[in-house]
């Protein structure tokens, strides 16, 4: 089982950085290995919601549907494929710290297959160097609004 937990502090008030993050539409923006991101199903976003999605990781192109499973506006979003050799579970959460300060965390799990397995230890390592990057990526972005 690979688990990542990553988490920063975003000086913006709690709802700014959930609505932001929490739409699909900006995954490509604050993610560096999303490329893009299609909604499968009509919006807004709400349990059952299918968000497609394409990306590459560690030099590979993948192409995964996630599926809303739990959502809490505001407070935590968390959205699961069980598609390829790497099914994945993101959860984020968001916590007012203050008004204007917010900490977010970033949550991957996933239970590898087949060949995947061998690499579970440096997908965990790259992943959290990814997941560390994306959050000062998003936390910038807000931090200029």
């Amino acid at each position: 089982m690979v688990n990542v937990i990553t988490e920063i502090i975003i000086n913006c008030p709690k709802m700014q950085v959930a609505d932001y993050a929490a739409n699909p539409d900006h995954a490509p923006i604050w993610y560096d290995n999303i490329d893009s991101s299609d909604w499968r199903t009509p919006k807004p976003l709400q349990l059952g919601s299918q968000i497609a999605f394409k990306a590459k990781f560690l030099g590979k192109e993948l192409a995964y549907i996630y599926e809303i499973v739990e959502f809490v506006p505001g407070e935590k979003l968390t959205m699961k494929t069980a598609q390829g050799p790497f099914p994945m579970e993101t959860t984020y959460t968001w916590t007012a710290i203050n008004t204007n300060t917010t900490k977010m965390t970033l949550q991957n799990k996933g239970e590898p297959k087949g060949f995947s397995k061998l690499f579970s230890p440096v997908m965990a390592t790259m992943m959290k160097k990814a997941n560390e990057k994306d959050l000062k990526k998003i936390k910038g972005i807000l931090e200029k609004e």
